[in-house]
């Protein structure tokens, strides 16, 4: 089979690999949709990886967490999928016997592995994967929105269920690249009013296609100001980062009107927040959002087919595995809003 590398330095490489055969409990998909994702990035640029252990520093795993595809071929003691099933990959495989595996929440397990960071991932024409990470998609949905499922649509779902986000809401969303655009359609099907919050016009130009009340470009605009002038001097209800960025983080704590509440889903090593004035004494709730738990993807699935949520507007490209260097390079650069390798 064709399988994806990423030595480091930005170097890509395609490489033959025999195609793996699923053992006890496992079961062998053939791609047919895996997204890029910024933590690739990591891996891509080589150095410390933004999640996995040792295996994940070696430059030979094969990347794509967020894949979907067929069910070829099961492995002894599946029950329950059969070749031909449609399904999307979940990306943590926990110990199966912790609290937090047991309660959904497999990233929390001490002895997790993320797929295409510990594991071999989607960017393949084949992967072996536990059974019990594979999630069966729905008739109608596509394989491109069954993976989008997994990341982007999934953690925004699982913030703004947190946040409890509705049409009473406004809503800021900092940072417009794919997890922020997921945000936008995720927000607009529970009813909130939405304002984007980002330094690219690009993206903001994408944040209203997808149904984006207001957008702000804060390299042009103090976006905290214009926020608040917005909701008649109190602040927004709620704040979601999706970009990491210090300065975006400060904002979304700083928007949000007292007894308000902001999730924090961008990853970063380091912001100075000031407690007090921030959080404290405005009564804020501030959450940290990760993967969404594996029994929740039913139910995000469910919601995006009867909110009739077109996942695929926010793709910007997609290429076959052949084209891999091109795909991240022009993912790297910013070119690209999510991009998906994709097979027949």
């Amino acid at each position: 089979m064709r399988a994806v590398i990423l030595p480091g330095k930005k170097e890509v490489q395609v490489v033959d690999r025999p195609k793996p055969v699923p053992g006890d409990g496992q079961v062998l998909v053939r791609m047919r949709a895996s997204a890029i994702c910024r933590s690739d990035m990591s891996l891509y640029y080589g150095g410390k990886p933004l999640v996995g252990g040792e295996a994940a520093k070696t430059g030979t795993i094969i990347p794509g967490h967020e894949p979907a595809g067929d069910v070829v071929e099961i492995g002894p003691g599946v029950r329950g999928l059969q070749p031909g099933d449609r399904v999307a990959v979940y990306l943590a495989i926990g110990c199966g016997h912790c609290t937090y595996c047991l309660s959904g929440y497999l990233s929390l397990c001490s002895q997790w592995k993320c797929v295409g960071f510990d594991v071999d991932g989607g960017d393949a024409d084949y992967m072996v994967v536990p059974a019990q990470n594979c999630l069966k998609l729905p008739d109608p949905m596509s394989y491109e929105t069954g993976a989008l499922l997994l990341d982007n649509m999934g953690t925004q779902y699982h913030a703004q269920k947190t946040l409890g986000v509705s049409g009473n809401d406004t809503l800021a969303i900092f940072g417009l690249g794919p997890m922020g655009s997921a945000g936008v359609l995720i927000a607009k099907a529970r009813g909130a009013r939405v304002i984007a919050v980002d330094v690219l016009d690009s993206r903001l130009e994408m944040a209203k296609e997808l149904g984006a009340d207001v957008v702000i470009n804060s390299t042009k605009e103090d976006a905290v100001e214009v926020l608040r002038e917005l909701t008649h001097g109190e602040g927004v209800d709620k704040a979601i980062d999706s970009s990491g960025n210090p300065a975006a983080q400060n904002a979304a704590l700083d928007s949000v009107r007292k007894m308000g509440s902001v999730a924090l889903i961008g990853e970063t090593s380091a912001t100075t927040i000031n407690p007090s004035e921030q959080m404290i004494r405005k009564l804020l709730k501030v959450y940290g959002i990760w993967i969404h738990p594996i029994w929740m993807f039913e139910e995000i699935a469910k919601f995006v087919i009867d909110h009739n949520i077109p996942v695929d507007r926010y793709i910007t490209h997609r290429f076959n595995i052949e084209q891999a260097a091109e795909a991240f390079r022009l993912f790297d650069e910013r070119v690209t809003d999510k991009a998906v390798f994709v097979w027949d």
